[in-house]
């Protein structure tokens, strides 16, 4: 039974717990282990996560009673104490079983943007009207004008694990890259700036289609099988189709197709600046993004054998 404590707005204590700390709760299963002790009883090995955070927890008494509860992906009501291990935080548990599906939502135990979606969503539209092109424009009012894509550009993140990897990541990104790019049309006036603008804003549409969302972020099978690129051009050409003409739908697929790198192109090639503009721009956002929350990666070392220039 979902403990009656529980409220949904409660769903970021795990940043707060502390050791000898009482926990009762629901939280998200993403890791599931029946391991052996020492001695040779079983053990659960799990890990649980709200929209914090993640913290490992044990269950060390009936693991096999527990452990046929629930299952790994699944949202589950926990009681147990904070203790510390080997210089970490894990909870062990006295009781965990699964929540009945429908109780709550999985997406209120998953990492979301800190910034408002409302004030992000309102910087979109403001962008897209940034865009004087009448054909662009129409793909755009489209594109905005739909709920449930829009919907789904609120909710997806950008990735899993490493950049913009939560709730909202996805418009934040977008507003991001597309904010960039007006800037640098101010600068260099001959870049195509409708152009520019508007791959700015749909690179990464493909990404409303690549993932599911439950106890975690998972990908969805399209995302699996094809990924947010493929994804993407499909999507322009479903909804593009019959709002831009040829050279311009092939202008803007080529920036979309190429905004990881000029390695996806046929020839391997950047055909327009706008391709490399966006390029340039989607990796400068990504990688400060990935260094704020990751942290900055150690510089390769130069072998002191090596001859140098």
């Amino acid at each position: 039974m979902v403990p009656s404590t529980l409220e949904p707005d409660r769903a970021g204590a795990i940043a707060t717990l502390r050791a000898g700390d009482a926990v009762d709760g629901v939280f998200a299963c993403t890791r599931k282990e029946r391991l052996l002790t020492r001695a040779g009883r079983p053990y659960l090995a799990l890990e649980l996560r709200d929209r914090s955070g993640t913290l490992p927890a044990r269950v060390f008494r009936d693991a096999d009673l527990h452990g046929g509860r629930f299952a790994s992906g699944e949202l589950v009501a926990v009681s147990g104490r904070v203790a510390r291990f080997r210089e970490e935080l894990q909870l062990e548990l006295e009781r965990i079983e699964r929540v009945a599906e429908g109780e709550l939502e999985a997406t209120a135990f998953l990492p979301m943007a800190y910034r408002d979606l409302d004030e992000l969503d309102g910087f979109l539209e403001h962008l897209a009207r940034e865009v004087c092109d009448p054909s662009y424009r129409r793909l755009l009012d489209a594109l905005l004008d739909d709920g449930e894509l829009r919907s789904q550009w609120r909710l997806a993140p950008c990735t899993r694990a490493g950049h913009h990897a939560y709730l909202g990541g996805l418009l934040e990104h977008t507003v991001a890259v597309a904010t960039l790019a007006q800037e640098l049309a101010l600068q260099h006036r001959r870049l195509d700036s409708d152009l520019l603008m508007c791959a700015a804003i749909v690179h990464d549409l493909g990404k409303t289609r690549e993932f599911t969302y439950g106890a975690a972020i998972e990908l969805s099978e399209e995302g699996r099988l094809l990924g947010h690129l493929q994804l993407g051009l499909a999507l322009l050409a479903e909804r593009g189709g019959s709002l831009l003409d040829a050279p311009r739908m092939l202008a803007l697929g080529h920036c979309v197709l190429t905004h990881h790198g000029a390695d996806a192109a046929p020839g391997g090639r950047f055909q327009s600046v706008e391709a490399l503009a966006l390029y340039r721009l989607n990796a400068l956002d990504a990688g400060v993004k990935g260094a704020l929350e990751h942290g900055l990666e150690p510089r390769p070392r130069r072998s002191r054998s090596a001859p140098t220039a």
